[in-house]
């Protein structure tokens, strides 16, 4: 194990309010952030919000990628649904294909698609899961998940690059997973540091357990991802940045 190949980018989920709701703080936070996950309209987000994410990002220079979850506003997509591999490939093209729209409108690019919630759980555990909903991306975009499991062997087996993700306000297990909670819970600053340098300098992560959990991302592209809903979320943030840019200077990448 040893220090990440490549510049680290941070990445946020953004875009996740819903009519005159309000998720997080978005305007504060573009200003930190290399790239923003958008909310499809299936968990969260709505055209309004959806339009007025993207021209937010477009003035803020940040890359912007789909951000698909299950069909559950209530749930905000963190509880899991039993689908058919026809339903997820189907729901995926939808939400991706919406957002497009919007991006068209302001002539962007679809950076990526990272899926959301517990539908990124089901498909770091389930095979099939994921085939069918990376069978919904667009050829030639990218897709961000975890390393290790199935979302990278379905990526590489239907032929779609794969962007390694690290995570700045989320657990891991000691089998290597995440710790995915309905409703996020507070960091401390100082963990957040701990937790975004172990992972970029060694590769690995400490588990919920203690353990010490090898993360393999090989020599795939990294991004490390914070939440707009995390309590807290513009500290984490920044502290996630300041790691992230240290990180990037020590090693060479502006």
């Amino acid at each position: 194990m040893g220090p990440i190949k490549h510049k680290a980018l941070l990445n946020v989920d953004l875009g996740e309010g819903y009519g005159n709701l309000n998720c997080g703080p978005d305007e504060e936070l573009l200003p930190l952030i290399d790239i923003a996950n958008v909310a499809c309209g299936f968990h969260s987000g709505d055209p309004l919000i959806m339009a007025s994410t993207v021209r937010l990002c477009k003035a803020h220079n940040v890359k912007i990628g789909a951000h698909p979850g299950l069909p559950d506003l209530q749930g905000f997509g963190r509880r899991e649904m039993k689908l058919s591999p026809e339903e997820l490939t189907a729901i995926t093209v939808y939400q991706v294909g919406a957002l497009r729209g919007f991006l068209d409108m302001e002539g962007l690019q679809l950076n990526h698609v990272k899926p959301h919630g517990v539908l990124y759980g089901m498909m770091c555990r389930d095979f099939e899961v994921a085939a069918a909903v990376m069978k919904g991306i667009p050829k030639g975009v990218p897709v961000f998940g975890l390393a290790g499991t199935n979302m990278e062997k379905a990526a590489q087996d239907i032929g779609i690059e794969f962007w390694a993700e690290m995570y700045g306000d989320v657990k891991y297990n000691a089998d290597g997973m995440l710790v995915i909670d309905r409703i996020k819970k507070p960091w401390k600053l100082e963990d957040v540091e701990k937790h975004v340098e172990q992972q970029l300098t060694t590769e690995s992560v400490t588990a919920v357990d203690g353990s010490n959990v090898h993360l393999p991302v090989k020599d795939h592209p990294i991004s490390i991802c914070c939440h707009s809903d995390s309590p807290g979320c513009v500290g984490i943030i920044q502290t996630t940045r300041a790691v992230c840019d240290k990180f990037n200077k020590e090693h060479g990448w502006s």
